[in-house]
């Protein structure tokens, strides 16, 4: 059967008593008429031909050194929640808008290079909060470069308004954008230009 191919009843000479009586000895059998059953099949290949199916997202969210210590350290600047906490809150917002996100942290810079550099063929996109790395790793910014995939840098504090070394990012040139200030809301907001970026 075809979709949206119109069908009509079968007249009784589709099913030949002779041939049944062939097929079992001579013996006449009556046997249910398939005709329900076919019309209930077309309809079913008929939705689904109408379905619209959403692309499946994989996210990568890799937090560098010293988030492990957020909740912790200096939360005037940092905020409350914990990595964890955060992580928790992704995902449960990836979940409701058909995303997945594999969130990740290290301390350090070898891992992180290598997390985005498998990244590529595995995930649509990297959320990335390098930490401190951000404003010294020629090695991540490689790496990035490498992985070819849309890439936004997040950051929990607004980097432009702190120390002065904090106002270059190794990074950005490479990164699709630039999440900062918003807290752990920077993640979140960093999640939703990654449905963007697929759209």
């Amino acid at each position: 059967l075809k979709p949206n191919t119109p069908l009509s009843e079968p007249s009784l000479e589709h099913f030949t008593p002779s041939l049944w009586m062939e097929k079992n000895g001579g013996n006449f059998l009556w046997f249910p008429n398939p005709w329900p059953w076919l019309q209930q099949i077309k309809s079913i290949i008929d939705r689904l031909q109408g379905c619209r199916y959403e692309t499946f997202m994989k996210i990568l969210c890799l937090s560098g050194p010293n988030l492990n210590m957020l909740g912790l350290r200096e939360p005037g600047i940092y905020g409350a929640s914990s990595l964890e906490d955060i992580h928790q809150s992704l995902q449960d917002q990836a979940a409701a808008d058909g995303m997945s996100v594999d969130c990740r942290q290290s301390n350090h810079e070898g891992e992180l290079v290598t997390w985005i550099q498998q990244a590529r063929g595995n995930f649509d996109a990297i959320i990335l909060n390098a930490g401190a790395y951000t404003h010294t790793s020629i090695a991540l910014r490689d790496a990035i470069s490498a992985a070819e995939l849309p890439t936004i840098e997040v950051h929990l504090s607004n980097i432009h308004a702190r120390e002065t070394f904090r106002h270059t990012s190794m990074i950005a040139s490479v990164c699709a954008g630039q999440i900062a200030g918003f807290g752990s809301h920077s993640y979140r907001l960093a999640l939703e230009a990654c449905k963007d970026l697929k759209a």
